[in-house]
């Protein structure tokens, strides 16, 4: 081996992992705050907003107290989890029967109504807000066709996977906004209580996420989701020329089960699981690195580049693993080969980008001096959740850390840090 070809550390790519989760929550939260400065820039309540599920049980006002808010807040917060829980309990029940397409379109006709409606309206408010001249005709086909397009690139067709990104983060971003015009008191509990069923329903054996993870590994299919999917990392230094790369892999197979349709699992990887969708809430996906040798290519046309290696190094599967595990269930379904029909990337459901926009959004609405104390605190508690799957190899959710942290850091900046701060300034010991 000569001195350029030396072996990769985890760490070399460990940063770049992060990044390219980061990145678009990062664009997605940037996004949120501007239309939130720019729209919801008044102090008083003149603003636009609207009437939800989530203020079914209590509608806030000004002249209520506290402690009316606080109770009115927590009973929208239980009314919200519990139609959440409903719905992802019947979300397992139709993929349990093999609803696969009917669950599919349905994700597409709630993408067409979110870029549709959702967007269309807050196109007219950036438009009222600017005063850019546009007629109606010209303003309806490009909706439309920015609708359609988006709803093709995310469900019904093969696009490169940069249009994809950009159209969740843009449904990340219009969903949070219509989020940031819930009333405060009831935003805030919302978040703390969406964190706790993401615990619940990932972590508990009979939490809906869990049940739809296990589900979809037993049967080896793809949920049809909300997902942002990144990419994995591809180690350009021990690559061979002529090779081809696998874009996307399903699972590893034993060599003696190669040609078997009935025994396709792996039983070799440890793999790391999250999955979460728009309507589910819930958190990371991380799936196996693939051996070249045994990968199956589920992509139309194969890319040839640099060797065939797959390195992810946030899920780096245990060597401890048993080779030949016994026939039946495991307790701990991380354990078994996974094939949700992705490739070994780190994947992020949509709804975190949403709470994590909407957390962000609403402590704009009160200063930006806790905008970058929630972000510093959403970024950390992303960082930990993805170490912390890196190390347990198991399912873990990505809302609790992260926007727990950011609450926190939200209230001791906005009760002690600006206080601080401002009395700082006035005796002229910080300007």
């Amino acid at each position: 081996m000569d001195e350029n070809s030396k072996p990769r550390s985890v760490l070399d790519s460990l940063g770049e992992e992060i990044v390219r989760i980061v990145t678009p929550v990062s664009i997605c939260m940037l996004l949120v705050v501007i239309l939130v400065s720019v729209l919801n820039n008044d102090s008083d309540s003149s603003g636009p907003s609207f009437t939800s599920i989530a203020t079914i049980a209590y509608n806030e006002s000004s002249s209520d107290s506290n402690w009316d808010k606080l109770k009115g807040a927590l009973l929208n917060a239980l009314v919200f989890v519990v139609v959440v829980t409903a719905v992802t309990f019947l979300l397992v029940l139709l993929f349990y029967f093999r609803c696969t397409k009917f669950l599919k379109y349905y994700m597409g006709f709630s993408s067409f109504l979110v870029l549709g409606f959702m967007g269309g309206e807050i196109c007219l408010f950036l438009i009222g807000k600017f005063r850019i001249p546009i007629d109606c005709v010209t303003f309806a086909l490009s909706l439309f066709n920015f609708t359609v397009v988006g709803v093709l690139a995310v469900f019904m067709s093969k696009t490169a996977i940069i249009i994809t990104q950009v159209y969740l983060v843009v449904i990340g971003v219009l969903v949070a906004y219509w989020f940031t015009l819930l009333p405060e008191w009831t935003t805030w509990v919302l978040l703390v209580a969406m964190s706790l069923y993401d615990l619940a329903a990932v972590l508990l054996p009979g939490g809906p996420l869990r049940l739809l993870v296990e589900l979809a590994i037993s049967r080896d299919e793809d949920i049809p989701a909300l997902v942002y999917e990144a990419r994995p990392i591809i180690n350009p230094d021990s690559v061979q020329r002529g090779a081809v790369v696998q874009r996307r892999v399903w699972r590893e197979r034993r060599d003696n089960d190669i040609g078997s349709d009935e025994n396709l699992e792996s039983r070799s990887n440890l793999n790391s699981t999250v999955y979460s969708s728009l309507e589910s809430r819930s958190g990371l996906e991380s799936l196996p690195s693939i051996s070249k040798r045994n990968v199956v290519d589920v992509e139309d046309g194969q890319v040839p580049r640099p060797d065939s290696e797959l390195a992810a190094p946030l899920i780096q599967h245990r060597i401890n693993v048993r080779m030949n595990l016994q026939e039946g269930p495991s307790d701990d379904f991380a354990l078994e080969g996974i094939g949700l029909g992705l490739s070994g990337a780190i994947k992020l459901g949509l709804g975190d980008f949403i709470f994590y926009s909407v957390l962000v959004a609403r402590a704009a609405m009160y200063d930006f001096m806790t905008v970058y104390a929630c972000y510093l605190a959403i970024i950390a508690g992303l960082g930990i959740t993805l170490m912390l799957l890196a190390f347990y190899q198991k399912a873990l959710p990505a809302l609790p850390v992260s926007v727990l942290l950011g609450v926190l850091f939200y209230l001791l900046t906005r009760l002690l840090l600006e206080t601080f701060v401002v009395q700082c300034s006035i005796n002229l010991l910080m300007f």
